[in-house]
């Protein structure tokens, strides 16, 4: 006797979106993400923050499951809490990458979630982090989510060495409009995080006030 198995749906895996990009420039780093929370073609949050702060001056862009990408980046900061009170100074981003990195690989069969890490230390100043599947590697600038298909061409083609802050502003502001209008998982408005040795800087950008190219 066949057992029932219950409707199709029920089973069938819930697809995510979403668009983050970080990148390196002389001095720090800048983040940015869209705010779009999608469970296959239903939007559930419109405004959700996927810039996560790990430490005072680590920050990570969560893509994925958001409940698991959360989940890595609340261990995370708490781990580098820890590890910054026993060695009486701020965590190396590296360090907080390499603990993304060992959750993401460690739970990779239960949980769905891909982090790009980023941050300042006194050490190596900003610096870029992709982790995805065990991988660990420091890259000039990172994008990831199902956004990131629509817009690889355009950030390969604009990227340039020895940007500013405000250039890499722009980049990645430009970079998110364009996988926000083109990615139906991605929308809302767009949240940029810039930190250097000064601090961190938040903004939200509102959907109208995102620049508009030659198609819209």
């Amino acid at each position: 006797m066949l057992e029932e198995t219950g409707p199709e749906w029920l089973s069938e895996e819930v697809k995510t979106g979403t668009t983050i990009i970080a990148i390196e420039f002389n001095g720090g780093v800048v983040l940015g993400s869209d705010s779009r929370v999608s469970a296959g073609s239903s939007v559930v949050n419109r405004v959700m923050n996927k810039l996560s702060p790990l430490h005072d001056k680590i920050y990570c862009a969560l893509s994925g499951s958001a409940a698991d990408a959360q989940t890595i980046a609340e261990m995370v900061n708490y781990q580098l809490d820890v590890h910054s009170l026993e060695i009486d100074e701020d965590p190396q981003v590296r360090s907080a990458a390499t603990l993304v990195r060992n959750i993401s690989y460690k739970y990779k069969e239960e949980l769905s979630a891909h982090l790009i890490v980023a941050g300042w230390d006194r050490k190596d100043k900003g610096q870029v982090f992709a982790t995805l599947n065990g991988l660990l590697t420091r890259q000039p600038f990172a994008v990831g989510g199902s956004g990131s298909s629509y817009v690889y061409g355009f950030v390969d083609a604009e990227y340039r060495k020895g940007m500013n802050k405000e250039e890499c502003q722009q980049f990645v502001v430009n970079t998110l409009s364009l996988a926000m209008n083109r990615d139906g998982s991605s929308g809302g408005v767009a949240y940029i995080v810039s930190i250097d040795e000064h601090g961190t800087e938040e903004k939200v950008i509102l959907g109208n006030d995102l620049p508009t190219f030659f198609d819209q």
